[in-house]
């Protein structure tokens, strides 16, 4: 549904966006992580046809991202919630979203039928008649992701969509990007929340002007230190060490009645060790499997590119 080639975009001598490449599947949740500045909006407002990129090669959906036959074709089926709501704060909710549809040329009965399903979903639907500038922060951001979906768009890009939210609607946020995901729509995240990207994408991208990698949550927190298993025992003595060094195992650390050894494939190699333990007449107390958490992989991956 997405395509990036070696996407890069300038702003005179700074590199905002480096040689990006990256695709993005129907129906997936895709995050962009990474802190303040990396590139993260300019990237968006490229692949939205709101700035031109400088090079390299981009599509959404059957549309080309520079070609300006392509440009509207690609704005009618994208919504955007951008960093910066920019409502029209002298009308209220409903007659924003009313204004909105009229843009994307939707018929009376469509903007009516949908102003009303997206009110009600995010909890706005009591608040439709009241002036946008009487909102807090919370409730303007549901009213710009409203206002994104009011076309039913088949490539939804958010930019930071619960920055202004407190934990209660934040959680609702959440579940919504779920429930779209859900009627196949392809969500483009942008986010510098670890929890955030780790509950709702499937994949992630770590960017820093350039993509660092690409993977799920899981893929992406092996690479800090790969998977380890450790067995807890009631007691450890040597005849267990060196059942599992017969094995081949791979690192083995010993400490106290603990032993932790790297894996590949623990679900091929933890049943082996068991029983390598047991046989030793190991009594085991526990079997856990350990990795990096996506945060070490996320400041592993962005020092590496400061550097």
């Amino acid at each position: 549904m997405i395509a990036a080639e070696n996407l890069t975009k300038t702003f005179g001598t700074l590199t905002a966006v480096d040689n990006v490449t990256f695709k993005v599947n129907q129906g997936e949740v895709f995050g962009f992580l990474g802190p303040n500045g990396a590139g993260k909006t300019t990237t968006v407002r490229m692949l939205c046809c709101l700035i031109s990129k400088t090079s390299g090669n981009a599509r959404v959906g059957d549309y080309e991202v520079g070609n300006p036959d392509d440009a509207l074709r690609i704005r009618r089926i994208v919504g955007l919630v951008p960093d910066n709501v920019g409502l029209y704060e002298s009308l209220t909710a409903y007659e924003n979203l009313d204004y909105y549809g009229s843009l994307y040329r939707l018929t009376d009965s469509q903007r009516k039928e949908n102003n009303e399903r997206y009110l009600k979903l995010l909890g706005l639907w009591e608040k439709r008649d009241v002036l946008v500038g009487t909102f807090s922060k919370g409730m303007k951001q549901k009213l710009a992701i409203t206002r994104a979906l009011i076309h039913d768009p088949q490539v939804l890009f958010m930019d930071e969509p619960t920055a202004n939210l407190d934990p209660e609607a934040s959680k609702a946020v959440r579940e919504f990007i779920l429930d779209l995901k859900k009627e196949n729509r392809t969500i483009f995240l942008n986010t510098h929340n670890l929890d955030e990207a780790q509950r709702v994408c499937d994949r992630i991208g770590i960017l820093n002007t350039k993509l660092r990698a690409v993977g799920t949550p899981q893929e992406l927190e092996r690479l800090v230190s790969g998977r380890r298993t450790m067995i807890q025992l009631r007691q450890v003595n040597d005849t267990i060490v060196d059942s599992l060094n017969r094995l081949g195992v791979k690192n083995l650390v010993r400490d106290g009645n603990s032993l932790v050894v790297d894996v590949e494939n623990p679900d091929e190699e933890n049943p082996e060790m068991v029983s390598a333990v047991t046989a030793a007449g190991g009594r085991i107390v526990t079997v856990t499997v350990l990795s990096g958490t996506l945060e070490d992989a996320y400041l592993k991956l962005v020092r590496e590119g400061a550097q």
